[in-house]
């Protein structure tokens, strides 16, 4: 899959287009992705970044960096992806501008969205101005139910499977490796650390069950209560695994949401209490669909 930042870094070659942030691509954008794939050549996605709703003032809790985004976009079959610099300026674009500056220059023929579609400036173009242009506007069909903003709810409720259901997949968490406490080394569970950014969902404080780099995982996402924390961490257990992961991007399923955060009478029955989670993480199921 080819990556550009600007519509001169592709060939201007008949291509049918997905336009949209995509974030999380979940099951309805899915539903999008699928109808482009089956529509003509060249399928291509214009997505945004950063998001939208950000740059116009509005705090977003993002479901996927746009590292990940990408990486499920390719997964999906998409050959081309146009990631476009969202600004105040391009926020201003009337639609008419839009397609002479994003999509014209890059040969879109087919553009492949949902009924509710808008684009340009507050938001005025639709798939009815498309057409007018001369492009060919096909309408995805509908995933009833599906939603980002439904998906987030559910993941700061903790109900990761429900959210799975959206998805299409396993929910995540996303982060770089960076150094800890390094108290679960001295406990016999060593942990990665990982830095989120800022922009990012995580979900509600807890212990879960999932995976990363193939391993099965006991992930803590909270302050740490029993020693007294107060920061926000994010500590994946992977099972079974030997080696070295600083400075490593990490992306870690959660799978199943296994209990609150606790504190102990004592690290004897902190540790017994992480042996049952590990056990539980053994047992747990993926979510799939």
């Amino acid at each position: 899959m080819t990556v550009a930042r600007t519509p001169a870094e592709l060939d201007r070659t008949p291509r049918t287009a997905a336009i949209g942030t995509f974030d999380g691509v979940h099951r309805g954008h899915r539903a999008v992705i699928e109808a482009t794939l089956a529509a003509g050549p060249q399928p291509t996605v214009v997505t945004f970044d950063p998001h939208p709703r950000e740059v116009l003032g509005n705090r977003v809790e993002l479901l996927t960096t746009l590292e990940r985004r990408l990486e499920l976009l390719g997964e999906l079959g998409i050959a081309d992806v146009l990631v476009v610099e969202f600004t105040l300026d391009v926020a201003a674009l009337a639609p008419e501008e839009f397609v002479s500056r994003y999509l014209e220059p890059i040969g879109v023929q087919t553009v492949v969205a949902g009924a509710n579609f808008r684009f340009g400036h507050r938001r005025s173009g639709d798939l009815a101005l498309l057409r007018r242009l001369g492009i060919e506007a096909r309408e995805a069909p509908h995933v009833d139910g599906v939603s980002s903003s439904e998906i987030r709810r559910l993941l700061a409720d903790g109900e990761v499977r429900a959210a799975a259901e959206l998805l299409g997949r396993p929910a995540e968490v996303e982060g770089t490796v960076v150094s800890g406490d390094a108290r679960g080394g001295t406990l016999g569970f060593p942990t990665a650390n990982l830095l989120v950014q800022s922009s990012l969902l995580v979900p509600r404080f807890g212990i879960y069950a999932g995976s990363a780099l193939g391993h099965r995982a006991a992930t803590s996402i909270g302050v740490n209560p029993h020693y007294g924390g107060a920061e926000r961490r994010v500590e994946a257990h992977l099972l079974d695994f030997e080696g070295d992961l600083y400075g490593r991007r990490l992306v870690v399923e959660l799978w199943e949401r296994l209990r609150d955060e606790a504190s102990f009478t004592d690290e004897s029955e902190l540790v017994a209490q992480i042996a049952r989670d590990v056990a539980a993480a053994r047992a747990a199921t993926r979510p799939g669909r």
